[in-house]
């Protein structure tokens, strides 16, 4: 198993990390300090289980769960050094959840559930299906980040969102593109943004204009005056999601 370890506090990352090293069946791919690095560690490390802090500065645990792709979700076991925060991780369909200070007696128990699983299930392991988080469908502020900062982008100062080799950027109202590491899928399923196109979201109320050409697509004209593809494929859907029939 490859598990990942996400906590502000350092301190408590080397204890449970001197813990899981004990199990020779786990790897720890890494260790992310906030919501930030940790989405980006579990795109690229695509690790089997994250041991998850609840309590984090800027965006909480609980809330980068509702921002991970559902089809790529690993196991999720909360780590809390609150009682309460227990009942609202099984709320949110955690695989487990841990109480601080992490004892090896309770952390022995959820890693054996670990194993049982994934030996149950083979290969073909499928872990909870977090997409249908109670109150969770929409997410308010979606992270970005570049060198040295993290923005929390407002959803209303969004207009569009363009998928690139490079990666994803969201184009605010100004224009400007930020990269962030939320994939096109979890902003269709997650936020108002329509699909456009297969590289594009387009968030509704930033539409001004629907400029049909020959070939059968179109193009959006948003009200700053951006251009966005609407191909042939997703024009009739988006129509109809603006009423348009």
């Amino acid at each position: 198993m490859r598990a990942l370890l996400v906590d502000d506090e350092p301190l408590a990352r080397s204890e449970l990390r001197a813990l899981l090293e004990e199990d020779a069946t786990l790897t720890i791919t890494g260790e992310a300090g906030n919501a930030i690095e940790a989405m980006q560690a579990i795109n690229q490390q695509r690790p089997d289980v994250v041991f998850l802090d609840i309590q984090m500065p800027r965006i909480s645990g609980l809330e980068l769960v509702s921002m991970l792709d559902p089809g790529q979700m690993p196991h999720i076991v909360f780590v809390t050094a609150f009682d309460e925060h227990a009942v609202r991780a099984f709320e949110e369909h955690a695989f487990d959840y841990l109480l601080k200070p992490v004892s090896a007696e309770r952390l022995g128990k959820t890693l054996a559930r670990l194993r049982k699983t994934s030996a149950t299930a083979g290969e073909a392991a499928a872990p909870p299906d977090y997409s249908l988080l109670p109150g969770q469908r929409a997410l308010r502020q979606l992270p970005c980040h570049g060198h040295n900062r993290i923005l929390l982008l407002p959803l209303d100062a969004v207009e569009s969102v363009t998928a690139r080799l490079s990666g994803i950027y969201l184009v605010d109202t100004a224009g400007q593109e930020h990269f962030t590491e939320l994939t096109l899928k979890t902003l269709e399923e997650k936020t108002p943004l329509l699909r456009c196109h297969r590289q594009h979201l387009i968030h509704p109320d930033q539409i001004a204009e629907i400029r049909l050409n020959d070939s059968g697509g179109a193009d959006i004209i948003t009200r700053s005056g951006q251009s966005v593809p609407v191909s042939r494929r997703y024009l009739k859907p988006l129509k109809e999601s603006l009423g348009l029939g």
